[in-house]
């Protein structure tokens, strides 16, 4: 398995997804669900700092009013 911190959002959301059914399933003796269960807590972190991070590099224009546009930071109120 990749290391968790070298895993892309798409593969982290997978496996999390795998975690998820696993855990549904409810065949996995207590340890390994719990294992699995402190896995699928970890990847959800990494999923929403990857998340924070493309949002912060996502940027908007906004026209100004001489015609010129500045950059904003995605989010940012448009008044």
């Amino acid at each position: 398995m990749m290391n968790e911190t070298e895993m892309t959002f798409e593969a982290a959301l997978a496996r999390l997804e795998e975690i998820v059914r696993e855990l549904e399933n409810g065949a996995a003796p207590l340890d390994q669900s719990l294992m699995l269960f402190e896995e699928g807590v970890r990847l959800v972190k990494l999923c929403g700092n990857r998340l924070d991070e493309a949002e912060q590099k996502i940027r908007i224009l906004m026209k100004k009013e001489d015609g010129s546009y500045e950059e904003r930071p995605f989010g940012q109120d448009q008044g």
